[in-house]
C-alpha cells in the first residue's frame, strides 16, 4: 500500500511539472497563436493505453495530437486535444541520465510538436523547426 501512495506522489509530481511547463510555454507563445493554444485542451496520461497501442501507436510515444486540426475541426469526429504521455517521457530522460530540466524541457518540446500539427504543420514542417 505504501508503494502506491509513492506511485501517486510521482505521477501527482509529473503532472504538476508538465502542467506548469505547458501553462509557461503557453504564456510564450505570440499573442495569437496564445489564443489557439489556451482554446486545445491538454491531457496527461501515463502510456499509451492498450487499443491505441493495438491500432499501431508505439508504446513509448511521448505525445500525441488527437481530432481535427484547427481548420478541420468542426469536421473531425473527436473534438481536438493533446495528450502527453508523461511517464514515457520521464523514462525517456532517465534513460539519458537526465533530471527535471530535461524532463520540462522534453515536455515542452513534445507540447509543441503536437501543437503544430493543431496548427496544420506536418512532420517535415516540425522538424524544420527543431519539433521532432
Amino acid at each position: 500500500m505504501g508503494n502506491d501512495r509513492a506511485m501517486t506522489s510521482d505521477w501527482s509530481r509529473l503532472r504538476a511539472i508538465a502542467d506548469e511547463e505547458v501553462r509557461q510555454t503557453v504564456q510564450a507563445l505570440p499573442q495569437k497563436l496564445r489564443v489557439a493554444a489556451r482554446a486545445l485542451p491538454v491531457v496527461y496520461e501515463p502510456t499509451p493505453n492498450e487499443a491505441l497501442v493495438a491500432d499501431g501507436l508505439e508504446p513509448d510515444t511521448l505525445g500525441l495530437f488527437v481530432g481535427g486540426d484547427r481548420d478541420e475541426e468542426e469536421h473531425a469526429l473527436l473534438p481536438p486535444q493533446i495528450i502527453l504521455y508523461l511517464e514515457n517521457i520521464r523514462l525517456m530522460i532517465e534513460e539519458e541520465e537526465g533530471g527535471e530540466k530535461e524532463f520540462r524541457f522534453e515536455v515542452r518540446t513534445t507540447y509543441l510538436h503536437e501543437l503544430g500539427h493543431y496548427l496544420g504543420l506536418d512532420e517535415d514542417d516540425l522538424s524544420d523547426r527543431g519539433l521532432d
